[in-house]
Order: structure tokens, then C-alpha cells, then sequence
């Protein structure tokens, strides 16, 4: 074979190999080389997890012990979740044997590369789970059809392959997560102990993404945490900062996210109210202003959505003169709510703020479409 990168070499064959110059299916006899290549895949890949400490070959000898060392495959995930590059080494290691391995099929059916295989997608899915959050129910079905498919024709074999599926099935691991129940303070003495302190960080790291993209659908004046949790990681990805420190700066970011989350409620407004207060509000205001502004958000609202002649109307946004009205609608109700401090220039500021929130909020039919 050339020298070149095993996934250099995949891409040729599959485009090679994939169809007969008629455009007909591959003819069988040319499997050969894709049954080679897919040993060299496997092996490469192989070769890759020992030369980093992570011996793999060994679980793949016996069809019986594939799966049973969970343990292990724990280890390796946290590993590769403790450094980016490898993680991004693995994914295209397993992408590269998972191509192959369907450009072999059928013929590869019932023989021992096919468990190989297994254990790469087995500890990619555990991967995933953790990164993502996926639900693993497809991964876990995928690896139940590709452990039938290495089983020969021999009995007792077929029983060691059928014994341990119940004990393989991936286990979504983390927390049920609920920011108002969280001890934070336990959480960080808690890592202390924790073995596999990678998968802790991703797990933490998982929910605050999730949980964050939820609030910033509510309330676009969020962006400030997105800001925040970013440069949190790219301080650890520097090498700036410790594991230890890098999972207590994300636990107090996860309380300032907990103290936001509940701050409607301390504001004594809707989370619709709660937005438009945060388009409106200015610098140093005063306890007065502040209750103005919240009046005036109230209005704004009630305005739009509730009163009469109605002003968002089916399709508003689609037309610059019915825009326009809701543009003046706004205007009229902070015209009368807002507080005087605010000049001419800071009122237009904020209309328009508020008028841009809306339309963007109407143009993707989340809300105040109609």
C-alpha cells in the first residue's frame, strides 16, 4: 500500500471499490482489499490507544470478554475526555474502521474483526454520552446488531457472544442536574475523591451548555454568561488553569446561572417581563427607576399582546408598514412608562432594542408572530 494516512487510503478504496465501473454493486472478490485495509484500520487504531497507555487488543481475543471490563472502558473515555487532540485522533480512527467495516459487509459477517469493531464503537458511544448527552439507546442497538453479527456458526460460541449483552449496555452516565437543589459547595469537595475527574468535568460541562442554551431562549440579554463560560474553558485549554480549579470555576458559574435562573421570581416578573426589563434597564439606577422600568415592561407587554386595536396582527413582520406600527406602538408606551432620566437618545436606543428583540423573536416563529 502507499504511504499515506489510513483514512487517506480509506477515502480511495471506498470511492475505488464502492461501485463496479458500470455502476453495479463492488464485485465480491475485490473485498479482499478492503478486508486488508480494514485489518490495517484496526491495528493503526490499536496501536494508537497502546502507544498512550490504553491497551485495547486484548478485549477483542475473546468474544466473552469484549464487554465485560467496563471499568476499563471508563478509564480510557476519561482519558480521552482529558485531552482534546486524542478524542479528536479517536473520532477519526473509529470513523475510519466503522466505514470500512460497512464497506466489507457482508462478507465480513462472522468474522473476528467484526468484535474489534464493536470495541471501538462501544467506547465511542460511551464518549458521546458523555460529551453530548446523547441518548445512547441507538448506539446500545448498533453494537447489538454488530455483536450478532460476529457470531459463528459454532454453538458454543454463539452463547459466550449472547451471555454478556445485558452486561455491555452503556450506562448514561451523570447527574440528574436541578440547579435549585444543588450543593455546590459539596460538589467541589466531592471531586476531591471522584476517580475519573475528566468525565466529572464533561458531565458538569454538558448540563451548563444545555441549561445555558435554554435561558438564553428565554432571555437574549444572557449572552454576558455564554461570554463567561467561554473564557472559562479557554483558560483551561491554555493550560492556565488546573483540573481542580477548572471544575470550581465551573461550579460557580453554575451558582451564578442557579442565582439568574431564579431571578424573575426575586424581580417579581415573568420571564417575558424579565427580558423586556433587561432591554429597557440603564446603568445606576435609582429603587424608583427601577420600578418605573418594570412597569414599563409590563405595559409594553400587555400593549402587544393583549390590548386592543391589536398590534401584532398575522404576518406583521413581513411588511415594513406593519412593522412600523409596532415600532410606534412601542414607542407610545415608553413615551408614557419610562422614566424621565432617560433622554431622547437613550429612549430610541432602547425602543429599538426591544423592536429588534421582537422581530428577530417573530421572524424565527418563537414568539410575537401574531
Amino acid at each position: 500500500m502507499p504511504s499515506l494516512p489510513i483514512a487517506s487510503i480509506v477515502a480511495l478504496a471506498l470511492r475505488d471499490y464502492g461501485e463496479g465501473d458500470d455502476g453495479s454493486e463492488m464485485p465480491v472478490q475485490e473485498k479482499s482489499v478492503l478486508f486488508d485495509l480494514l485489518d490495517r484500520a484496526l491495528d493503526e487504531a490499536t496501536n494508537f490507544f497502546s502507544e498512550r497507555a490504553m491497551p485495547l487488543d486484548y478485549l477483542s481475543r475473546d468474544a466473552g470478554q469484549v464487554f465485560k471490563s467496563v471499568a476499563i472502558f471508563g478509564d480510557y473515555a476519561d482519558n480521552l475526555l482529558g485531552n482534546e487532540e486524542w478524542r479528536k485522533s479517536f473520532y477519526v480512527y473509529e470513523n475510519t474502521v466503522s466505514a470500512l467495516y460497512a464497506a466489507c459487509k457482508p462478507e465480513i459477517l462472522g468474522r473476528p474483526p467484526v468484535r474489534r469493531v464493536a470495541v471501538f464503537q462501544y467506547l465511542r458511544g460511551i464518549v458521546e454520552a458523555l460529551v453530548d448527552g446523547q441518548d445512547v439507546t441507538a448506539v446500545e442497538q448498533k453494537i447489538s446488531e454488530l455483536l450478532d453479527e460476529s457470531v459463528v456458526v459454532n454453538e458454543a460460541a454463539q452463547e459466550v457472544l449472547k451471555e454478556p449483552k445485558e452486561q455491555w449496555k452503556i450506562i448514561q452516565k451523570g447527574r440528574i442536574w436541578d440547579l435549585s437543589k444543588t450543593d455546590f459547595e459539596a460538589l467541589k469537595h466531592d471531586f476531591k475523591k471522584v476517580e475519573h475527574k475528566n468525565i466529572e468535568i464533561v458531565d458538569l460541562l454538558a448540563f451548563l451548555k444545555k441549561k445555558l442554551e435554554e435561558m438564553l431562549n428565554k432571555n437574549v440579554s444572557r449572552r454576558d454568561f455564554a461570554e463567561r463560560l467561554q473564557a472559562i474553558i479557554d483558560r483551561y485549554n491554555s493550560g492556565a488553569s488546573s483540573t481542580e480549579n477548572y471544575y470550581d470555576e465551573l461550579v460557580n458559574f453554575a451558582e451564578s446561572m442557579k442565582a439568574e435562573d431564579e431571578r424573575s421570581v426575586r424581580e417579581g416578573l415573568t420571564d417575558d417581563e424579565l427580558e423586556i426589563f433587561d432591554l429597557l434597564k440603564k446603568e445606576k439606577m435609582t429603587e424608583a427607576e427601577t420600578q418605573k422600568v418594570k412597569l414599563a415592561a409590563k405595559a409594553l407587554l400587555k400593549r402587544i399582546l393583549e390590548e386592543h386595536p391589536r398590534v401584532l396582527i398575522e404576518d406583521w413582520f413581513r411588511e415594513s408598514q406593519t412593522r412600523q406600527i409596532v415600532k410606534d406602538a412601542l414607542a407610545e408606551v415608553l413615551d408614557a412608562t419610562l422614566p424621565e432620566t432617560y433622554d431622547k437618545q437613550l429612549f430610541q436606543r432602547k425602543r429599538d432594542d426591544v423592536f429588534e428583540v421582537i422581530l428577530d423573536y417573530a421572524l424565527s416563529g418563537a414568539k410575537f408572530a401574531a
